[in-house]
């Protein structure tokens, strides 16, 4: 394939920097929540996140697209991200074979925008001093000062409902339905692989629209509820929240991962604040405070429960925190049935650090189970 200069794109942030680049994907502007993920590998898995719904991303790793796109590799339908700031994009030649296209054609097919040749290492510095902030990216239009407006009328991600925008509009099955337990999952915007986890693990699926009534789900008659990641400002979920906060009064095994520990944690009276750039990555170490070992995590967040909220329920204790900035990454309750962590055990970083999670709440379930039907008898 014959080499073609690609064009001309312009970054600029809402403090004012601008950085000039060439374009990816289509020609075009994207906008939205600038951050940056420090994983060395797994482009795809995380392009295709729910979680990055309305977020800009940028790459610390040097390369993207060398090995291509895989169908098997996706956590989702769609491309999430708003848009993609890396250093070298590798647009046209891929390594692996069993890859189905490049990664440009990936981002043409699906309408995705975004800027490479660009000092990623200045731009992930200047983040994480000065902070989350809004940017914008276009190669159709170069005239900064323009671009300094426009970026200045993006919604600002604190208030920010975003899992509608992912979220599944219609309830769906997942595994076999001659599984020994059902789950009902609630969707914030799930990501696949924790569909499979489950799945792997005995447990038949439905997954429900993040509206669904407490009463609809419970007719499905679930052994436990999962409580999904997903996108933006957890506060602004007040129906979500209110749901959650019923379904912990049932006798009914709870699991939250990433948005679904935030809402739990709302739902249980404690607090979640916005931080100043998030936890982007598949190297974060976080300690198990019940057993004292540590786990090499994936996780992928902008805001955080506090922990000074706890006070606002004794009746939950901490159960995992994050070793870089000691903030809140698990809680549990002490009564029941129900625990949430802020990270991604479905992912492989360590690789298979935190999978006992998924282990955790099967035995929940199953030890459930047996005493119901110890009642009935």
């Amino acid at each position: 394939m014959k080499y073609q200069e690609r064009k001309p794109a312009v970054l600029v942030l809402e403090d004012g920097s601008v950085y000039y680049g060439k374009a990816i994907g289509t020609l075009g502007t994207a906008t939205g929540e600038i951050c940056f993920n420090t994983g060395m590998t797994g482009y795809q898995e995380i392009f295709t996140d729910p979680s990055y719904f309305g977020q800009i991303l940028v790459s610390t790793v040097s390369h993207i697209g060398n090995y291509g796109i895989h169908n098997d590799e996706i956590e989702s339908s769609d491309l999430n991200i708003a848009g993609l700031v890396c250093k070298k994009f590798t647009d046209q030649y891929y390594s692996r074979s069993s890859a189905s296209k490049s990664i440009q054609e990936y981002f043409e097919e699906l309408g995705l925008s975004g800027i490479s040749d660009v000092d990623t290492r200045a731009i992930v510095r200047h983040i994480r001093d000065s902070g989350a902030m809004n940017a914008i990216i276009s190669s159709e239009e170069l005239d900064v000062e323009i671009l300094k407006t426009k970026v200045k009328e993006i919604p600002s991600m604190t208030g920010l409902e975003l899992s509608s925008k992912v979220a599944t509009k219609e309830p769906y099955l997942f595994g076999d339905e001659n599984a020994e337990f059902k789950v009902a999952v609630l969707d914030l915007g799930v990501k696949r692989s924790i569909l499979s986890c489950l799945a792997d693990r005995g447990c038949y699926l439905k997954v429900f629209p993040m509206n669904t009534s407490i009463e609809d789900m419970t007719m499905w008659s679930p052994d436990g509820f999962m409580l999904s990641n997903g996108p933006g400002d957890p506060s602004a979920m007040s129906d979500v929240i209110e749901t959650v906060k019923r379904m912990t009064e049932l006798e009914i095994p709870i699991f939250g991962i990433c948005l679904g520990h935030q809402v739990l944690s709302l739902a249980s009276g404690l607090t979640t604040r916005k931080m100043h750039n998030g936890h982007r990555g598949v190297n974060h170490p976080v300690i198990n405070l019940q057993t004292g070992k540590c786990e090499v995590t994936s996780q992928n967040h902008g805001f955080v429960v506090e922990k000074e909220s706890l006070s606002n329920n004794s009746d939950i204790e901490i159960t995992h925190t994050h070793l870089n900035d000691n903030t809140l990454a698990g809680i549990k309750f002490k009564n029941k049935k129900i625990f949430s962590v802020q990270y991604h055990p479905e992912a492989s970083a360590g690789p298979h650090d935190s999978r006992y999670l998924f282990d955790d709440f099967i035995a929940n379930i199953s030890e459930m189970v047996k005493r119901n039907k110890a009642v009935v008898s």
